[in-house]
C-alpha cells in the first residue's frame, strides 16, 4: 500500500527560495529589538509587587486625572479582594493639603480611573499623607544666544508673511532650531 503525500507548493514559485518568517520564540537569543516590546516584561515584576497590573495607571496617571490632581497626588497600591479583578482599592499618596481636596473629588476620580481600566476596578480609594516619589525632572539646556546674522536669516524667511500670531510663532520656532544646531553633539 502507498500513500499519497504531496508536499506544500512553494509560495514563493518554482526555483525559489520560500522566505519564512521565524516564529518568535524560535528567535536566536539576545537578538535585536525594540526597548518597548521588552519594556513591559522587565517592569511587570517591580510594578506587580506594588499590586499594579498595568503600568499604565502610573506612566499615564495625569492624563487619567489631570495634571492639577496629579502634582499633589500619586498612585501607591492597588489591591483586590482575594481571587478578584474588581472592586479594588487604590491608596494613592499625596501631600498635605491634597488630602482634602482629594477627598471631595473621590467619587470623580474613582470614575476617571475606571474609565480608564475599562470596567469597574476601583471601588474605594485610601489616602496616605506623605512626600511624593517623583522621577528626577528632565534638566533643561540652556541655549545659547542667537547671533545677529542668524535673526536676520529666520526674519528674511518669515518676510512675504503678514504681521499675526502665526509668523511670532515661526519666528520663536525658526530662532530655536537656529540655537539647539549650535549645540555641542550629545546634549
Amino acid at each position: 500500500m502507498t500513500t499519497n503525500t504531496k508536499k506544500p507548493a512553494n509560495p514563493a514559485g518554482p526555483g525559489q527560495k520560500s522566505k519564512t518568517v521565524a516564529d518568535p520564540a524560535s528567535e536566536r537569543r539576545g537578538a535585536m529589538a525594540a526597548l518597548a516590546v521588552n519594556v513591559p516584561t522587565v517592569t511587570r515584576a517591580a510594578i506587580g509587587s506594588r499590586g499594579f497590573a498595568e503600568a499604565g495607571l502610573i506612566t499615564h496617571w495625569a492624563e487619567i486625572i489631570g495634571p492639577e490632581l496629579a502634582r499633589g497626588c500619586q498612585p501607591d497600591k492597588l489591591r483586590f479582594p482575594k481571587g478578584e479583578r474588581s472592586g479594588g482599592t487604590l491608596t494613592l499618596r499625596c501631600i498635605g493639603a491634597m488630602a482634602l481636596e482629594l477627598q471631595h473629588q473621590t467619587p470623580l476620580l474613582i470614575e476617571r480611573i475606571n474609565s480608564y481600566f475599562g470596567y469597574r476596578a476601583i471601588a474605594q480609594l485610601r489616602l496616605i499623607q506623605g512626600s511624593l516619589r517623583r522621577q528626577p525632572q528632565r534638566r533643561v539646556t540652556k541655549l545659547p544666544p542667537l547671533a545677529p546674522a542668524d535673526r536676520a536669516a529666520t526674519e528674511a524667511r518669515l518676510s512675504a508673511l503678514p504681521d499675526s500670531d502665526i509668523k511670532d510663532a515661526l519666528r520663536r520656532l525658526g530662532d530655536a532650531i537656529r540655537q539647539r544646531a549650535k549645540l555641542p553633539a550629545g546634549r
